[in-house]
């Protein structure tokens, strides 16, 4: 069986660039001009505030559960413990559907980012999706890189960090330059309006910051492969989850210095813009953000990879999902057939074109706080079932942090439902939401038929009581 294991080689600088590279992504490059033409500067701001005390409150329940469960997995096994294999696989199959969202967000802005580097150069029309027209090289580009980032998947998680490392440090230097220049070279009156559509606006930015802060919990699921004290892995969750919401404000705070509402509103790519007019209209400094952005799609892509096959090896090795799955490569040591198959689903995303950004965005969104509401759930449970477990990263407090991010999680689960001023629209972000739950049924369904019910709870205590018993 030792060959069936996952390699602890993960030490903390790795661990740290994994996380934060992943909530970094893409995002803040592509998406910061919609944030503050929905909600005005300043109501850009307090979402991601908000959203940012939203994550810390989970991310301390997650820090807590990873410390003292460090299985690959993370939901999978912590809501297993305290409800049960229905519930441990809702919350890990919502969290899927958030990390496969992301990793397809990304085959769509891969191409995107090409056409501020070489205008015009999407050519061959296909079709149109929602008034948008998807052409050959346009797709092209998506899903190369595609096939690329799960190549490097493929090869292990070793060769995964030291690629996200080095794009990290571009990442920092790109948005340093933005953050600084741009606040010393723009002015208050820029930020004009510094609310707009009233609270229906920040509420609409507020249902985006999940998808934006996702990352975090790539750690508790490649938590079999850091090699470090158990306590310093909750550490490293909460420092990246801190380090990201200062990102996104900073960024914000920034660009609508330096570019006007109207500004904003013509610009095809904001914060390239921002960065060229902060450096007195350098187009060179606004291709130097763009590498910058293409380093955040490419360590968002590649921790989402490690995300999501990390979840569904768990699932697969439990009898979740097909045991195929759950196969480790044997020269790797990575789910391969699991990252295969994220490779197939998220290599078909261009096809859907520009448009699919926002609805991947809003439908991951939501299965990300699913995920979350439920791990915060289990974290009170397990204070309450298993007080004596040992927990290297104890909460102060007791179980209070584990209810406001109860109040929290379930708050913000309520803004993507009919009827809100953000709800998800119809058909586009439901059709993923539905066609997820139905194929989540259908596997379950026949994994379970096939393989028992005693399997995956055999399996489950086994692990869990294995790794309590490690010191």
């Amino acid at each position: 069986m030792s060959d069936q294991k996952l390699k602890k080689i993960l030490g903390k600088w790795d661990t740290l660039a994994l996380a934060f590279g992943a909530m970094i992504g893409w995002g803040w490059v592509v998406t910061t001009g919609l944030w503050i033409t929905e909600a005005g500067s300043l109501g850009a701001i307090l979402a991601f505030a908000f959203g940012g005390m939203l994550v810390i409150f989970v991310g301390l329940t997650y820090a807590e559960l990873a410390s003292a469960i460090p299985l690959a997995g993370g939901e999978h096994v912590y809501s297993y413990k305290a409800m049960g294999r229905i519930a441990s696989f809702i919350a890990t199959w919502a969290i899927v559907l958030g990390y496969v969202s992301v990793v397809a967000f990304e085959a769509v802005a891969l191409p995107t980012v090409f056409e501020y580097l070489i205008p015009d150069y999407s050519q061959g029309y296909l079709y149109t999706i929602a008034g948008w027209d998807v052409t050959i090289t346009w797709a092209g580009i998506g899903i190369l890189g595609s096939v690329l980032i799960a190549w490097i998947n493929y090869r292990g998680i070793k060769f995964s960090t030291a690629i996200t490392g080095i794009f990290t440090l571009l990442i920092l230097i790109a948005g340093i330059l933005l953050i600084t220049g741009s606040t010393a070279a723009g002015n208050v009156q820029n930020m004009q309006p510094l609310v707009e559509n009233g609270i229906a606006g920040i509420l609409t930015v507020v249902i985006m910051t999940p998808f934006m802060f996702v990352g975090f919990d790539v750690i508790p699921q490649a938590a079999e492969e850091i090699n470090l004290p158990r306590k310093r892995i909750g550490q490293l969750l909460i420092a990246s989850v801190v380090l990201a919401v200062l990102w996104y404000i900073a960024v914000i705070f920034g660009v609508s210095r330096v570019m006007s509402s109207s500004a904003i509103s013509e610009s095809n790519l904001v914060t390239a813009d921002a960065m060229a007019t902060a450096f007195g209209g350098s187009a060179m400094m606004g291709n130097i953000l763009v590498l910058g952005g293409i380093g955040g799609i490419l360590t968002s892509w590649i921790g989402f990879y490690v995300g999501g096959s990390r979840a569904i090896y768990a699932l697969a090795r439990a009898g979740m999902l097909p045991k195929s799955l759950g196969d480790l490569h044997p020269k790797y040591k990575t789910p391969y057939k699991a990252i295969l198959l994220i490779g197939i689903l998220s290599t078909a995303a261009p096809l859907l074109g520009r448009p699919a950004l926002t609805w991947l965005v809003n439908a991951g969104g939501l299965g990300l706080v699913v995920a979350w509401l439920m791990v915060a759930i289990s974290f009170i449970i397990l204070r309450k079932k298993s007080p004596d477990m040992k927990r290297p990263f104890r909460l102060r407090g007791g179980t209070t942090i584990g209810w406001i991010a109860i109040v929290m999680a379930g708050g913000v689960t309520v803004l993507y439902m009919p009827g809100m001023p953000s709800a998800l629209v119809w058909p586009y972000e439901w059709v993923i939401i539905i066609l997820w739950v139905i194929l989540g049924i259908i596997l379950y369904t026949v994994s379970v038929s096939k393989y028992g019910k005693k399997r995956a709870d055999d399996h489950m205590k086994k692990e869990i009581e294995e790794v309590l018993k490690d010191k």
